[in-house]
């Protein structure tokens, strides 16, 4: 490694969200070779697996007010005063080119560390609206990168529309060819996000039960489901004769994806970018307790194209759910065309765009030393 080539640090919280567009810009900053390290904290380093290896992962103290106690939550101040503390250290002496954060609260040591530093700095919002993180530091960076279209930002802050960088494994499935539902084996792929999602397993199942024969014994489903319903959720689908394969996690998603003629999911910002990139119909059902409801501001694009349907919780049923997977399985014309409208959103050059922004900002701070 080239101890003098300009480093970038990405700050990044512990969810697939945050994370997965994160490892895609630090896979195309190696690639113009610079230097990447990766600011979290103990929670988002078990969500770096994916990063390469030449990315440095540096671990900060952090925490959130969103979880635990009253006594776990009178001491996140001092933690993030730790953090910051260490980040502000760390970065006076690596003198970081750019610092980029995702979000996330593991990402606000190295980010205010950045403000207080006066570092080139900016940040990426994969949703349609700003979380918590990003819209603290939305006035106190110098460019804001938005990954869904449009994006509500603050007043007098102005974004620009990159899309949401997808990780080198998805890239490379880019428009893959898509197979109609027809009369052979089917796969639907059923995901919840990164930490599952259990109204699918208590709907999804029950769904395809319904679904009426012989279509039903031609459907293969891969399923995330959380551990603790993992068990119930597979048993199900053996008593009732549909060959599942359920798994908490799946690490290939990107390939079953592809080769999926129907997917049933979440509607987080990762997953959106995934399905335009490679192209594939969907079936949407955003999380309902998100405080900001971003899950269905990432959606709307795609069923605005025609591309997917957005199912509320409230009308998340499996007599609703099944009624929709035959209009998809059951229709390969509109299926393809489905698949066609979520290409067309698709911006497999994301990563290109923001490493572009990261360089440009880089470059722009130089100029008056120079």
């Amino acid at each position: 490694m080239n101890l003098n080539a300009p480093l970038l640090v990405i700050a990044a919280g512990g969810t697939g969200g945050h994370m997965f567009p994160a490892q895609s810009l630090a896979e195309e900053m190696l690639a113009r070779g610079w230097r990447v390290k990766l600011a979290t904290d103990a929670r988002g380093a078990r969500y770096a697996g994916g990063f390469p290896r030449e990315v440095e992962i540096e671990q900060l103290s952090s925490a959130t007010f969103a979880r635990g106690g009253l006594l776990a939550r009178a001491v996140v101040p001092l933690k993030i005063a730790a953090g910051v503390l260490g980040a502000t250290f760390r970065m006076w002496r690596d003198r970081p080119a750019a610092v980029v954060g995702f979000g996330g609260y593991p990402a606000i040591p190295a980010m205010a560390a950045a403000f207080l530093l006066k570092k080139p700095r900016m940040i990426h919002e994969q949703n349609g609206v700003l979380g918590r993180v990003n819209q603290a530091f939305a006035s106190r960076v110098d460019a804001i990168a938005c990954g869904t279209w449009p994006t509500e930002l603050p007043e007098g802050v102005e974004g620009t529309y990159v899309g949401n960088p997808v990780r080198g494994a998805v890239r490379d499935r880019a428009g893959a060819g898509y197979i109609a539902p027809g009369d052979y084996p089917m796969s639907v792929l059923v995901m919840g996000g990164s930490q599952g999602a259990r109204i699918l397993s208590d709907i999804v199942p029950q769904a395809i039960a319904l679904l009426p024969e012989p279509g039903r014994s031609r459907i293969r489903v891969a399923q995330q489901a959380r551990p603790e319903d993992h068990d119930r959720v597979a048993s199900f689908y053996a008593e009732q004769g549909i060959d599942a394969e359920v798994e908490p996690f799946f690490q290939d998603v990107p390939r079953r994806m592809s080769e999926a003629q129907l997917v049933i999911t979440r509607a987080g910002a990762s997953t959106i970018a995934d399905l335009s990139v490679i192209g594939r119909p969907s079936i949407l059902v955003p999380l309902a307790i998100a405080i900001r409801d971003e899950q269905t501001a990432n959606a709307r694009g795609l069923v605005e194209a025609g591309a997917a349907i957005m199912m509320p919780e409230s009308k998340f049923t499996p007599e609703a759910l099944a009624e929709n997977i035959q209009l998809v399985l059951d229709h390969p014309e509109g299926a393809e065309q489905m698949a066609r409208a979520a290409l067309s959103l698709g911006k497999p050059e994301a990563a290109t765009t923001l490493a572009d922004m990261v360089e440009a900002l880089a470059a722009q701070a130089r100029k008056p030393q120079e």
